[in-house]
């Protein structure tokens, strides 16, 4: 993928605004944060909200935008959340609508924008702890997958827990539970290590979301608690409108992943 691509990321945000970027963006701007996006209609962000303080693991939250804006004041006050993301989905009463490239005509002033923390961040720390990582290996994006696993309930937002998969050898396993538990507001430790069948999965070779990666011979899969919980959710909830981000195709932000670090 782009695990060697050192980008600004107010030049990585201008290279995707121009539809430059065609591709998933884990490795791009190494050392910055990345996050899945969820808009939802105002009438609906306060439950939302609430979903997402229930569930921290999965929907750890970066940003909210005020209604009807696209500006993240935190993450990145220059971004722009309609443009600046390579690919969006669109879901319409649960079902997924249309991928774009660019959401401004549909965002109007009823929505509101929340960026949540996206496991690409501590894969820098894991490259850097010498654990391979095989989807930036492979060229592709990273599996994803529903699970049984049953988020916290709030209002009309329920339903399963999303994860992405890295698998590895138990030794760097191990350290990867140790390296990841330090950054607890993108996702932090792993939820599952072992057999997938445990939380759901029956069919490794074939995720939900994102590609299949090789699993080689005396590796474990490591599940991770994932973004892209929004979107299951939302395909079990069926809001009349729902725009996210496709599965791994992230936003920049302005913020290094040291300041979500605990130390």
């Amino acid at each position: 993928m782009t695990s060697n691509l050192i980008t600004s990321p107010s030049d990585a945000r201008e290279m995707i605004r121009q539809n430059n970027w065609p591709k998933p963006t884990s490795g791009l701007s190494n050392g910055f944060i990345q996050a899945n996006l969820a808009v939802l209609p105002k009438e609906l962000a306060f439950e939302f909200l609430l979903f997402c303080q229930r569930n921290p693991k999965p929907c750890p939250i970066i940003d909210i935008t005020d209604p009807g804006s696209g500006i993240p004041a935190l993450a990145a006050p220059d971004a722009d959340l309609r443009t600046d993301i390579p690919k969006y989905r669109v879901y319409r009463n649960g079902e997924l609508a249309e991928e774009k490239t660019d959401v401004s005509d549909i965002w109007d002033d009823n929505m509101v924008g929340f960026l949540l923390g996206c496991s690409f961040t501590f894969e820098e720390a894991l490259l850097n702890n010498g654990i391979p990582i095989r989807h930036i290996e492979e060229n592709c994006n990273v599996p994803m997958y529903k699970t049984n696993i049953e988020c916290v309930k709030a209002g009309r937002f329920e339903g399963p827990m999303v994860v992405s998969m890295r698998p590895m050898s138990e030794k760097d396993a191990i350290r990867a539970v140790q390296v990841t538990s330090r950054f607890p507001s993108v996702h932090g430790a792993p939820v599952h290590i072992g057999n997938p069948a445990s939380i759901g999965i029956y069919d490794i070779q074939n995720p939900d979301f994102g590609d299949r990666v090789t699993i080689k011979e005396g590796e474990v899969p490591v599940f991770w608690a994932c973004g892209v919980t929004p979107q299951a959710i939302a395909m079990h909830v069926k809001p009349e409108i729902m725009i996210t981000h496709a599965p791994g195709f992230m936003f920049i932000t302005d913020i290094k992943n040291e300041q979500y670090a605990v130390i």
